[in-house]
Order: C-alpha cells, then structure tokens, then sequence
C-alpha cells in the first residue's frame, strides 16, 4: 500500500499525525501533513488508513491493496478453484 497527502486539499487539521505518527509529519510553517514514506508498512496500514478515514478534507490518498485484502482475495479464489 501507498499513501501521500493531496497538498491541495489538506488544512492542516493534525488529526493524521494524531492517529498515525510514525507515518504523517505536519509542516512547522503553515501545519500541512505529507507522508514521512511512500510505502507504508505493513504494521502502519491500519492506521493510515483511520487517518484516511478521518480526514475532513479526505487529503489522504491510498493507492494498492493491504496485504490482508490480498490474502483475503488470494483465499478466495483458492477456494472458488475447489469447488469448480
């Protein structure tokens, strides 16, 4: 999963920092947020992903899939192929 902060949309609310502090750092000048890391690990998912959902300008921007939705779908299909 990737993750980076739509400079044009956020105001500088810290509710991302807030929830995921190893994953948003908020501007000394004016309080904007930006992602510390592209790739967000696989410990910081859920929470990037609250701090995505809490976003009153919804500034947060999640590109790919957790590794759990991939296991999940992997599973599926897993399961679809037997009972074929």
């Amino acid at each position: 999963m990737k993750v980076h902060v739509d400079p044009q949309r956020c105001q500088g609310h810290t509710l991302c920092a807030m929830i995921a502090p190893d994953m948003f750092t908020l501007s000394d000048l004016d309080g904007t947020s930006s992602a510390m890391c592209d790739v967000v690990p696989s410990d910081q998912e859920e929470l990037v992903q609250e701090a995505a959902r809490s976003c009153p300008e919804q500034a947060i921007v999640i590109d790919g899939t957790t590794n759990e939705s991939s296991e999940a779908t992997i599973g599926r299909e897993k399961t679809w192929e037997t009972m074929s």
